[in-house]
């Protein structure tokens, strides 16, 4: 007696479909589960047993055999207990098979039958609408986040019991709605904004500008002066998410189990802040099977380096490709999984490791030595790839103390998004988009400068002995500056605006 349960499992931010196949055979009782289970798997059924018995159904006792295709794939979700369930009571002839082939099923069960929530169930329902199946059923838990798929059924379940009752006929569950405007209108405000911040008016216009253009930052001041407050209000003045971004976005967050308050969809751009004791694996992905790390929580969102120069210098070196590339790939023996990457950094670091060279108040104790030696953690490779470097001076009291608030986001944000337009229309049926993605090509393209222009820009990379990179970051920054001021021609006031953030190269260029 063999019975066919459709479920599914999750690899990277994809899920496939799993094919849960239960053979009942006469013999002394054993139960087997091949098509390479992992730990999760192995002990479901354990579940499965107390879960069957607790329910009021018989535990067959036969030699069971469950088989879950494809069994080349390593599985290790707790949501393959309620298929595995399901399918024992198909072979036994208790459910029958109307309704499997029209659902993929995922759940954990608890011992007394109650199903619980899961990791993905938003990519397994994007994987049925894919499949053209009718829907999926899922735990209720997790019933809002897999509805924000249009075109399938997504059925709560509460308990095994339940399940077993609709899928044989005998009872009706409504399939769960939402309502995707109304969530975004819900969950994409944010609770801070860019007039809480006192003073810092140069800041705040570099933030912009690297708002507009998506180009990375690094702020450099003393402690207190203002970088984490401001790098927070960073994605309130970027465009607000479209709909294809938040949904790939929330898969990242729902293969981890990270979606709370029984939200659906992750509306307002991510912003990660790791410490800076985190591993390489732990910012880029990785594990036995890879997850996604801190790079992939801030895609489409920032990702914030607070004390730069304390992140070990091996996690730092990572971040160069996925900053080129907006995606990270992870490699094992038996698998290879590409997570997207596509985030802005804007990283802190102190001028000295006292912290107050430049502030005018406080006495530095530090030597120049030791400064250098601090500033040098940063390579210079990883350097190149900021786009933007800017001081961050110490507040003054009297823009403390100031009644009156700075410009609000949602000011900033209307520029920022009239300079995205732009650049919307300018790389149009191109793979970039914004300027900070540009290739060299579009550089040669969209960057051309006059023969002022050119001479200002040759002394400066010569004087600083900037690289090629280096370069090519000051053009796709000017002509972001260009693009809030709506103008097509690069001047030579864009470009020297563009320089002015180049700091560090030279602060560097002067030790």
């Amino acid at each position: 007696m063999i019975a066919k349960i459709l479920s599914a499992a999750v690899l990277g931010i994809d899920a496939y479909q799993v094919d849960v196949e239960v053979d009942l055979a006469i013999g002394l009782p054993y139960f087997a589960t091949v098509g390479l289970p992992e730990g999760a798997v192995k002990e479901s059924k354990d579940r499965v047993k107390a879960s069957l018995k607790n329910s009021g159904y018989d535990y067959p006792q036969n030699r069971i055999t469950v088989n879950l295709a494809p069994a080349d794939i390593k599985k290790e979700t707790p949501g393959l207990d309620l298929p595995i369930a399901l399918g024992i009571l198909g072979a036994m002839r208790i459910l029958p098979d109307t309704k499997l082939k029209d659902y993929i099923i995922i759940g954990e069960l608890s011992l007394d039958g109650e199903v619980k929530p899961v990791k993905g169930s938003l990519p397994v329902a994007a994987a049925v609408r894919d499949l053209g199946l009718k829907g999926v059923i899922v735990p209720r838990e997790n019933a809002r986040e897999a509805a924000v798929v249009e075109g399938i059924d997504v059925i709560p379940a509460d308990n095994l019991s339940q399940v077993v009752n609709f899928l044989s006929g005998t009872t009706e569950i409504q399939p769960m709605t939402v309502n995707i405007a109304e969530l975004f209108n819900q969950e994409s405000a944010y609770d801070i904004d860019f007039n809480d911040v006192r003073g810092q008016e140069h800041v705040k216009r570099s933030l912009e500008v690297a708002a507009a253009g998506g180009h990375n930052v690094l702020m450099i001041g003393p402690p207190g002066a203002g970088k984490t407050m401001l790098a927070k209000r960073i994605p309130t003045i970027l465009p607000a998410m479209t709909f294809e971004e938040s949904l790939e976005t929330t898969k990242i967050y729902s293969v981890l189990g990270l979606l709370k308050n029984n939200a659906a969809l992750v509306a307002t751009r991510p912003f990660r802040s790791p410490h800076h004791t985190v591993s390489d694996a732990g910012l880029i992905g990785g594990g036995h099977v890879p997850k996604p790390g801190e790079i992939s929580l801030a895609h489409n969102g920032v990702l914030f380096l607070d004390e730069m120069p304390e992140f070990k210098k091996n996690v730092l070196e990572v971040l160069r490709q996925p900053m080129e590339d907006a995606v990270v790939t992870i490699s094992r023996a038996l698998t290879s999984i590409t997570y997207p990457a596509r985030f802005i950094l804007i990283s802190a670091l102190n001028p000295c490791p006292c912290g107050f060279r430049t502030d005018p108040t406080k006495q530095c104790t530090c030597t120049p030595t030791q400064v250098q030696r601090y500033l040098s953690r940063i390579s210079g490779p990883l350097l190149d790839r900021i786009d933007i470097q800017v001081e961050v001076p110490s507040v003054r009291y009297r823009d403390l103390s100031a009644e009156a608030g700075g410009e609000t986001s949602a000011n900033i944000r209307g520029r920022v998004n009239e300079a995205r337009r732009i650049q919307s229309e300018r790389f149009k049926g191109t793979k970039a988009t914004c300027n900070a993605a540009m290739s060299a090509r579009q550089i040669r393209q969209h960057c051309q400068i006059d023969d002022q222009g050119h001479k200002l820009l040759e002394m400066v990379v010569d004087k600083l002995g900037m690289s090629a990179r280096a370069h090519s970051r000051i053009l796709k920054v000017a002509r972001t500056i260009a693009d809030l001021e709506g103008t097509e021609n690069i001047s030579t006031a864009h470009l020297s605006e563009a320089i002015q953030y180049r700091s560090l190269d030279r602060q560097l260029s002067a030790s």
